[in-house]
């Protein structure tokens, strides 16, 4: 393989992780979540010690990813942003747990419900970043 096909090819990898990030981030899975688990409600809802529950499970699971405020990290999306904190309702988020997305974000349904209903009750007690309106 010659220099320039190497070349070639390092950018087309390059193009095609960063279009993944992007279609990750900008809210694409959003469109794949069925409508029966659109409208599931969080069990938990803001209940304090659910949300210091998911603080912990975020730590443990989510924050090498996401960061440790949950303000995104160079390769993966904020959770601070309008769109998870007010456009995603809490089904839709919790789709997005069970069941991944090809853009990167695994599955963690192997968490449990239970689990998966403390993170997505944490991450909706966080607030919108400024910036990430």
């Amino acid at each position: 393989m010659t220099d320039r096909s190497k070349l070639s090819l390092l950018l087309i990898l390059f193009l095609l992780s960063a279009f993944t990030v992007f279609a990750s981030s900008n809210g694409a899975w959003m469109e794949k979540v069925p409508e029966k688990d659109r409208n599931k409600v969080n069990p938990y809802g803001s209940q304090a010690d659910a949300i210091a529950a998911g603080r912990h499970v975020f730590h443990d699971h989510c924050a090498h990813c996401h960061g440790e405020d949950a303000e995104g990290t160079k390769k993966r999306p904020s959770l601070r942003t309008e769109r998870v904190q007010q456009q995603a309702t809490e089904g839709d988020l919790h789709w997005l747990l069970v069941n991944g997305d090809k853009s990167g974000m695994p599955t963690w349904s192997k968490l449990g419900d239970p689990q998966i209903w403390q993170v997505i009750a944490y991450v909706r007690s966080l607030k919108v970043e400024q910036a990430a309106k």
